[in-house]
C-alpha cells in the first residue's frame, strides 16, 4: 500500500525588512521570476499589480530547462483567490481560458519585530482531481522550488530598497 501525498507543502524564511515591502514585491508580478515557487516561471510583460480576489496574470513559461517546449510559447492563466493586504496572497494557475488545474501557490507574511517578516512560500494540490494526480505522479513542486522561490523574493526585495 503506498502512502498518501501531502496535501501541501511550504518552506518559511525570515527576511529582514517590514511585511508591506514584501507583500508590495509578492503582489506585483511584473517581471517577477519563479513567483510561484516552480523556478520556470515567468510572469508576462505588461502583468499589473494585484489587488483583490480575482485579479488574474498571464505566465509565460519558460520550459526550456525540460527542453519539451520552446521558451515563451506556453501560458498559463493564474488567478488571485485569497488577498489580505500585507499578510497573504494566494492564486490557482490556470489554462488561458481561465479553468482552474486545481492546485493553489501562495505566500503568507508574519511580521517578527518592525524589519523582519517571516515569510511561507507553499503549494496546496488537495483541489487536483484524482485521475489527473495518478495522471501526472504530483506533486510535480519539490520543496526546492519552493525555496528558490524565497530566494528570488529575498533578492527581489532587496533590490527595491
Amino acid at each position: 500500500m503506498t502512502e498518501p501525498l501531502e496535501q501541501r507543502i511550504s518552506t518559511t524564511r525570515r527576511i529582514a525588512a517590514p511585511a508591506a515591502r514584501i507583500f508590495a514585491v509578492i503582489s506585483d508580478p511584473d517581471g517577477h521570476v519563479a513567483i510561484d515557487g516552480s523556478g520556470m516561471l515567468m510572469a508576462a510583460d505588461g502583468s499589473r499589480r494585484l489587488t483583490a480576489v480575482g485579479d488574474m496574470f498571464i505566465m509565460n513559461m519558460d520550459r526550456e530547462p525540460l527542453g519539451d517546449l520552446p521558451m515563451g510559447k506556453y501560458t498559463v492563466q493564474n488567478t488571485v483567490v485569497a488577498f489580505t493586504p500585507e499578510a497573504a496572497i494566494a492564486w490557482q494557475p490556470g489554462e488561458v481560458d481561465g479553468r482552474p488545474l486545481g492546485h493553489t501557490y501562495g505566500y503568507t507574511l508574519t511580521p517578527v519585530g518592525t524589519d523582519t517578516t517571516e515569510v511561507t512560500s507553499y503549494c496546496d494540490w488537495s483541489g487536483v482531481h484524482p485521475k489527473i494526480l495518478t495522471i501526472l505522479s504530483w506533486p510535480v513542486v519539490p520543496l526546492s522550488m519552493l525555496e528558490t522561490s524565497l530566494d528570488n523574493l529575498q533578492r527581489l526585495v532587496e533590490e527595491r530598497e
